[in-house]
Parts: C-alpha cells; structure tokens; sequence
C-alpha cells in the first residue's frame, strides 16, 4: 500500500503542475494534495485501530477540501458537504466498533484484538453475535468509505473537484481505505459468514448497478467515477468471499489503471478547453496521440484482457467467486462485460468518428504538455506488467508472488479444488466474451451520434433516480426537520432561554443601579436604618 499510494501520488503531483499552473491559487491545491497523501500513508501505516481511524478521517477532510476547491461554485461545495456526511454516517459505525474493542479487549492494537478473537487470551474471546457486530459496524464504515450500497452516490458528485484529484480519490487514497481495513481485520471476517455474505452480495450488487448507471453516462469523469464504484463492488465481492489477498492485488493493479484513465481524461479536458461531455468530443485520436494509446491501454487493462494487470488481478477475484458460488460467478462475469461495453463505448465516442465539438475547440485541440504525458506513459506501463506480480499457479508455479507476501497478514484462500482445466476454460470464456463485447461496442459507437436518451436509457442517464428518492426520503424530510427546529425551538426556546437570561440580568442591573445614587444624605439614611436593623435582631431576636 506504501507503494502504491507514493507512487500514484508523486505521478498525480508531477501531474498537477502543469495541469492546475493557470490556477491562481495552486499553493493551496497542492498543500490539499499533499496533506490528503499524508493522511493516507497515516492509515496505512497504523497498527492500531485508532490511528487508523485518524488516517480515515484525514482523508475525509481533505477529500472535502479538494472536492470543494472552487468553492465560489455552490454546486461544487453541495457535492463536498454530501461526501462529508455520507461519510461521517460510516465513520461513526467505525467509531462504534472501536469502542467496543476498548470494552472488551482494553487494547486497539490489532495484535491484541486478533489475538483475544482468536482466543489467546486465556478465558476470554468474542461471541459469535459480538463478531457479527463488530465486522457489521467496520463494514458500514468501509461502505461510506469506499462508496458501496447505500453510501455511494457522493462518489460520482465527488467529479467537481479538478480532474488530480479525481485520480488520487479514486486510484490510491480515500475509496481504498475500506478494502484496506476489511482486508487488514481478515482475522475478525472470516469468523463470520453472515457478514462476509453481506459483503459479497452488497459488493456484486454494487458492482453490476454502478456498471449498468456507466453504460449511459456522457461525462467522461461520470463514466470513469461510476467504474470505480463498480471496481470496488468487485474488491468487496473478493473479500465477502474470503479472497483478501485477491481483493488487495485489485486494489493495486486498478490504482494504476484507473490512474491513468482518470489523468488521461484531464487531458482530453485540458485539450478540449474544460469541455467534459463525449457527445461534443470525437475524433480525438489524431491530434491526442499519446493520450489516445495511453487511455486505450488503461481500457484494455480495466475490460480484462490478457497480459495486462486487470486480467490478472480480475481472473483471482471470478475463480474466487466460482470456487464459493457459480451463481454469484454468473452475476460477476456479466458485470465484467458491462465495464468492458461502457469503457470502449467511452474510447471509441471520445476518440474515433468525426468531431462534434465547436470549431473554436477544434482549434484549440492539442496534446497536452510532457509534465502531463510522461505520468500518462509511465502509468501505462504500470498497467501493463502491474499483474506479473499476482500469476496464477496455473500459469507459473510459485508466481503468485503477492499472496506469498502478504501471508504473515492474509492467510492463503482455500476454495473448493478446481482443475487447472476448469480454470483454463473461465479465463478463456471471460477473455472471449470481452473481446466480443468490444466488438459490439466498436459496431455500434465507431460513427457515434447524439441522440436523445428513451425508457430505459432514461432510467439509467438519470443513475436510477437514486439521487433523487435519497432527496425525497431523506434530505427533504430532514431539511423540514431542520426548519421547524430553527424557527420555532431554537427561536423560541433556545433563543428565549438565552435572551431571557439577558433580559434578567439587565432588569435586576438597573434596580439595583437605585441604591448607588450619589447623594450622601440616601447613604447616610441606609447607615442609620442598618443600624438599627441589626441592633434589632442582636438584642431582641437573637438568643
């Protein structure tokens, strides 16, 4: 995770120069960008839940900063208050499960925690139900994370931000973070297979709705954001089934390739003069060479095909699947032909056929500089051999050199057998079915048209309308709820409470403010009555 989160991060910053240098206030973006990598590098190098926790909420702030960083947008700081609280929602089940560790275990180190589940700790361990508990609540935490059912719609909201920070959300920081600390508590999740099934069945949903929203989106970022969320579908769905090391060589290869295609897409904005919708673009390939071969590579990479790291880190996560459920296998693999039919629909509508922009843009349509393209190129590459290290048995003996790695931490999957045969047979039904996927979606969008969007078309450009149903069973109801509390409790009673305290204070002042009138003649009065008064009670009240 060292790995990959500096070198994405050095790649986006080296990036960011040259791509944010007309920004006036381009200190404060790269400030952002680096507190956002330090933050991450705090969470993975914690070996306690707590200073993982503060890892977590550090790159939910700064996600928050960057999402917002044209503030003087209201539709860009609505979208960094709506990653905020979606993932505040997921945090305090996080903080939950920390405090249940607190009571139970008197300790947050991971060593003590997986030892006292283990049953080390002599007389002591978790309940089955407390396990259930525990893995539930970190997993709802990992859900507003990492963007999954029903905490994912601040993810594609997350686009406003500029086009680096896309790539460093959705590639090594912020949506990793989730697969990280599931995969890092493997112990707790394999006790319970209530929730690994959770996991799995919320991860291939998640997986096949987001991939399905793809298929119709014209933002270029919007397609690339809802692929993520597909992506991390398929990590959890590697996860729910016991695949950890799977799951984490997923979240490696697709940091380099969703990298690239999300940096490569900044480019094509850059060329375009800010323009984001593929419907205006076309034709792009000749005048965007290295961007065009380097997008087409992170393409091949995230449909699958061999030898590139998605086929790799893919093929782990469906034998996986297949070894667990053939069902679930069938749900998984037909997700897998979605993002490889909305990815080539995105390269072939964006870079081949005429082009349908303005011919102000058309004028303007350039490659962009080396500070922008050299992170392209060396990202491509990364997606090219990124898989070499997670070869499967088949292949190689003993070349699954990332599982041997991470073995002191993840124990190796151990799926029903399967021949080398049936294993042979899934990778060459998936590397064909993909490939004739791709041809249809060159058919079909090689002379691309606009055309207005009908039934279920509409369904999906309007993501299912589950924005919409959150803001009418959620945030309208809660914004009433805030109203009412604003105008009559907290003006009538918390401001009646407070001014009344004022209206007090200020009455009781000014009668008192009678006794210092300044005239000797009144002081002199007080004195004698005084006097007596207590020359009363000393001789004829007191005994």
């Amino acid at each position: 995770m060292l790995i990959v989160v500096t070198y994405v991060s050095a790649l986006v910053h080296m990036y960011s120069i040259e791509y944010m240098s007309h920004d006036p206030h381009i200190q404060r973006f790269m400030s952002y960008l680096s507190l956002f990598t330090f933050f991450m590098l705090i969470l993975v190098t914690a070996d306690n839940f707590v200073q993982m926790f503060i890892g977590w909420e550090g790159v939910g702030l700064c996600s928050y900063l960057l999402i917002g960083y044209w503030f003087k947008n209201n539709d860009y700081n609505y979208a960094a208050r709506k990653a905020f609280v979606m993932n505040r929602i997921g945090d305090l089940a996080f903080l939950i499960a920390i405090f249940i560790f607190i009571a139970k275990v008197g300790s947050v180190n991971f060593a003590d925690v997986f030892a006292f589940a283990n049953g080390e700790v002599i007389g002591k361990s978790f309940s089955a139900a407390e396990i259930t508990t525990i893995t539930i609540l970190l997993f709802i935490g990992a859900t507003g994370k990492s963007a999954q059912i029903p905490l994912y719609t601040w993810l594609p909201d997350a686009m406003a931000g500029p086009t680096p920070v896309s790539a460093l959300i959705h590639a090594a920081t912020m949506v990793t973070a989730g697969i990280y600390m599931i995969a890092r508590s493997n112990v707790l999740y394999s006790m319970s297979e209530v929730t690994q099934n959770i996991i799995a069945i919320v991860g291939l949903a998640t997986a096949i709705l987001a991939a399905t929203i793809a298929l119709k989106q014209n933002d270029i970022k919007k397609v690339l954001a809802y692929s993520t969320v597909s992506q991390l579908g398929y990590m959890f769905l590697a996860l729910g089934v016991g695949a950890y090391s799977a799951a984490v060589f997923h979240v490696m290869t697709h940091a380099f390739f969703k990298a690239l295609l999300f940096l490569g897409s900044g480019s094509v904005i850059h060329a375009m003069s800010g323009e984001q919708d593929i419907r205006n673009m076309g034709g792009l390939s000749k005048k965007l060479k290295i961007t065009f071969f380097t997008f087409t590579i992170g393409c091949i990479a995230i449909a699958g095909i061999p030898p590139f790291s998605g086929f790799f880190s893919k093929d782990a996560i469906l034998l996986a699947v297949f070894q667990k459920n053939p069902v679930l296998y069938g749900f998984a693999l037909f997700g897998a032909l979605l993002t490889a039919f909305y990815m080539f629909r995105l390269l072939f509508v964006t870079f081949t056929g005429k082009f349908r922009g303005t011919e102000e843009q058309g004028h303007h349509v350039h490659e962009s500089p080396s500070l922008m393209t050299v992170p392209l190129i060396i990202l491509a590459v990364l997606s090219i051999v990124g898989g070499f290290v997670g070869i499967p048995e088949v292949f190689a003996s003993g070349g699954d050199k990332l599982t041997a790695f991470l073995s002191p931490v993840i124990a190796k999957h151990e799926g029903h057998a399967i021949s080398h045969t049936t294993e042979y047979l899934l990778m060459g039904l998936s590397t064909g079915l993909v490939l004739l996927v791709i041809l249809l979606a060159w058919s079909r969008f090689k002379n691309f048209q606009s055309k207005e969007e009908i039934g279920f078309g509409k369904v999906l450009e309007n993501k299912w309308y589950v924005d919409e149903l959150y803001e009418k069973v959620i945030v309208n109801p809660l914004g009433k709820l805030a109203a009412f509390l604003n105008n009559f409790f907290e003006k009538n009673i918390i401001d009646g409470v407070v001014n009344g305290v004022g209206k007090v204070v200020n009455y009781s002042s000014r009668q008192l403010r009678l006794l210092q009138s300044g005239q000797v003649g009144s002081y002199i009065l007080m004195m004698v009555i005084s006097i007596l008064v207590i020359f009363l009670y000393q001789f004829f009240i007191k005994k």
